[in-house]
């Protein structure tokens, strides 16, 4: 059977990768694919978005020192059918949310305004993730 990689997949390096992997697999709910394990590496995937996680090595090369948090300037929005149970599973773990769900109607091409609902959480090495539920499309 021929696994369907999409065209973008990011890869996050993490400090820890058991709690990163918890993060992602027992409290988001991304299932794992596949594991590898010279170096910890994990593919996992969440509804239709993919991603990797790698622990850091020593002989990693990277474009510069690693600090925490990581992921500076990088927005990662992951789209959900269901963003209740995905804030209900962070609450139950007692996983800081950095910004509750909220309402957005944003203005997209040909004078509409296409809706989500959205939370913003930091995984443990602090990545951003905007999780978001598409909520349709109005005329302006």
């Amino acid at each position: 059977m021929k696994f369907n990689f999409n065209h973008l997949i990011p890869e996050l390096y993490v400090s820890n990768y058991k709690k990163s992997v918890h993060f992602y697999n027992q409290i988001l709910g991304f299932k794992i694919e596949y594991q590898r394990t010279d170096p910890l590496f994990g593919f996992l995937s969440f509804q239709n978005s993919q991603l990797m996680i790698q622990q850091i090595e020593s002989s990693d090369k990277h474009t510069g020192i690693l600090e925490h948090p990581y992921g500076r300037g990088i927005n990662f929005q992951i789209h959900t059918t269901d963003i209740d149970t995905l804030v209900n599973s962070l609450k139950k773990y007692n996983y800081p949310l950095h910004m509750e769900s909220k309402e957005y109607w944003r203005k997209i091409a040909g004078g509409v305004l296409s809706g989500s609902i959205e939370f913003q959480v930091l995984d443990p090495d602090g990545y951003f993730l905007r999780f978001s539920q598409d909520l349709g499309e109005k005329n302006i």
